[in-house]
C-alpha cells in the first residue's frame, strides 16, 4: 500500500532514519455527553494505524512507522483549539478530527495556518468547506446532502405526508433541521410544526396535525437530547416514525432508551467503498447508497442494542451525490 507523499510532510529529522515516522494527531471527546462517539472515533483511528503498519504502508517508496498522538477535546471548541495548537507544537504530519463541526471550525483555522492537513470523519457543517482552508478535508456528505437525502427518503421511500421538525438548539441541529424542513417541503411534505430543544419531551397539541400525530417526527441533534421525546412517544402510543441524522446513529441511544427506539431511523453520510462495507458487514446489514446510509435502530430483547437492517432505497437524486471537500 502506497500513500501519496502530498498528504504528509515528514520531518527532516525522521527523513534521516531508516524508517520514516508519521505522527497523526487525533482529537475527539472522550469525556462528557458525546464520549460514546469519541470512543468510536478513537477506535477507528487505532484500527487504521494498525492496518497501515501491518501493510507496511510507504511514502515515496520508503517504509513508514505510523504513530498516533491523541487528545480529548471534550466536544468543546475552546478545548479543540488547545488540542490543535498542541498538535502544531508537536509537529504532527496530519490530524484526524474533530468530531463536532463547532470544534472542527476553529481547529481547522489553526491547522491551515500551520500547513497541517486535517480530515474530519463526522463534521458535516457545509460552511467549514467554504472558509477557504487549503488543508481541510472531510470524508462524508455534508448537512445539505444528508438533509436533502433524508427528505427524499421520507417522501419517496416511506411515502410520508406530514412531519414535525425538532432540533436540539445546537448549530449542528438547527442547520440540519432547517435543511430537512426546506427540502421536505420541496418533496411535497407538509411541515406541521417547528420546535427547538426537546429536552422536556412531546407536548400534546404542538405535535398534532388536525387532531392527529404527524406521520414523521424529524430530529436534528445528538442522541443525548432526544431521549424524552422517544420515551413519551412510546408512553403516549404515538405511532409517528422518528428520523434523524448521524447525531443519533449510535447504539448508545438504544442502550439508554431501550425499546423506545423502535421505529427510529438514522442516516450516516459516507463515501462508500467495498473496504468500508466489508468491515461493517458483520455488524450492520443494509443496502448501499453512495453518500447517505439510512439505518434502523432497534433493541433486541436480551441481545443488547445494535444497528440492524438498513432500510434504504435509492431515493431520487441520491445516486448523483458525492462527498464534498
Amino acid at each position: 500500500m502506497v500513500v501519496a507523499s502530498s498528504l504528509l510532510t515528514l520531518s527532516a529529522a525522521s527523513a534521516h532514519a531508516k524508517d520514516l515516522a508519521a505522527l497523526i494527531g487525533t482529537a475527539r471527546p472522550l469525556t462528557g455527553p458525546q464520549s460514546a462517539y469519541g470512543q468510536d472515533a478513537a477506535n477507528s483511528v487505532v484500527m487504521a494505524v494498525k492496518t497501515l503498519n501491518a501493510q507496511h504502508a510507504e511514502v515515496d517508496g520508503r517504509p513508514v512507522l505510523w504513530q498516533i498522538g491523541a487528545e480529548d477535546d471534550q466536544a468543546d471548541p475552546k478545548q479543540a483549539t488547545v488540542a490543535a495548537q498542541k498538535f502544531v507544537d508537536e509537529k504532527v504530519n496530519g490530524a484526524v478530527g474533530h468530531l463536532d463541526s463547532g470544534c472542527t471550525d476553529p481547529a481547522s483555522r489553526i491547522y491551515d495556518q500551520a500547513g497541517i492537513p486535517d480530515i474530519t470523519p463526522s463534521s458535516t457543517d457545509p460552511k467549514i468547506a467554504q472558509l477557504g482552508f487549503n488543508t481541510f478535508f472531510r470524508m462524508l456528505a455534508n448537512d445539505n446532502a444528508i438533509g436533502a437525502g433524508l427528505a427524499q427518503y421520507a417522501a419517496h421511500t416511506l411515502h410520508l405526508k406530514t412531519v414535525a421538525v425538532v432540533d436540539d438548539g445546537t448549530a449542528y441541529g438547527q442547520g440540519f433541521a432547517k435543511v430537512f424542513a426546506a427540502d421536505a417541503k420541496k418533496d411535497g411534505m407538509r411541515v406541521v410544526a417547528l420546535h427547538q430543544r426537546p429536552c422536556h419531551g412531546l407536548h400534546g397539541h404542538t405535535y398534532q396535525d388536525q387532531g392527529r400525530p404527524p406521520a414523521l417526527i424529524f430530529y436534528g441533534g445528538t442522541y443525548t437530547q432526544d431521549g424524552p421525546m422517544l420515551r413519551q412517544r412510546q408512553q403516549l402510543g404515538v405511532e409517528s416514525r422518528f428520523l434523524g441524522g448521524d447525531g443519533i446513529c449510535t447504539s448508545e441511544l438504544a442502550k439508554l432508551q431501550g425499546s423506545a427506539v423502535d421505529g427510529t431511523n438514522c442516516a450516516e453520510g459516507h463515501a462508500g467503498g467495498t473496504r468500508v462495507e466489508d468491515a461493517l458487514r458483520p455488524r450492520v446489514r443494509r443496502q448501499r447508497l453512495p453518500t447517505v446510509l439510512v439505518l434502523r435502530l432497534r433493541r433486541h430483547p436480551g441481545a443488547g442494542a445494535r444497528h440492524d437492517e438498513g432500510q434504504v432505497g435509492r431515493s431520487q437524486g441520491l445516486s448523483a451525490l458525492h462527498p464534498q471537500h
